[in-house]
């Protein structure tokens, strides 16, 4: 199969690679990459377990093929903060206990982390809708809900 060139910027970094037309991202980023945050849940899309910020919006990186990214920006959650320095979602998914088993965290966090960019103050009913898309098997959502709004709540006050 034929290989396609492709220029990207992970997590701030310029990535120059060959990939297969039908390369998913995801695979890209796991398997080329070692950035094993996004995870396959299902494969299909449905369950957010991949996503990763393309552009700063909120993809599941499992239904995207990589050949198509040329050129975009993207973010894990490996580029979204480090140990001396956590973004505040993800401060706050420690806080409040949002983590539970951590399989979902990492697509729940980049979510919130969309929405967090495009409407810095949302109401509970706008995180519920958005977190909505991503399934988690463990928390019940109300940790998951407190803390993006108690990130959001720390990003207003510029903390």
């Amino acid at each position: 199969m034929e290989q396609l060139k492709v220029k990207l910027h992970v997590n701030g970094e310029p990535v120059e690679l060959e990939v297969k037309p039908n390369e998913t991202l995801l695979k890209t980023l796991r398997e080329r990459l070692e950035l094993t945050g996004a995870k396959e849940g299902c494969g299909l899309g449905a369950c957010g377990s991949c996503t990763v910020l393309i552009n700063g919006i909120p993809t599941r990186s499992c239904i995207v093929f990589t050949a198509e990214m040329d050129g975009a920006e993207i973010t894990t959650i490996e580029g979204l903060g480090d140990d001396k320095n956590l973004d505040p979602l993800q401060q706050s998914f420690m806080e409040k206990g949002a983590v539970q088993c951590g399989f979902c965290t990492p697509g729940m966090i980049l979510t919130a982390r969309g929405l967090l960019n495009r409407n810095p103050r949302p109401t509970k009913k706008e995180i519920i809708r958005t977190m909505s898309s991503n399934v988690c098997r463990c928390t019940g959502y109300k940790k998951i809900i407190e803390a993006v709004q108690a990130a959001a709540s720390l990003e207003s006050r510029g903390e």
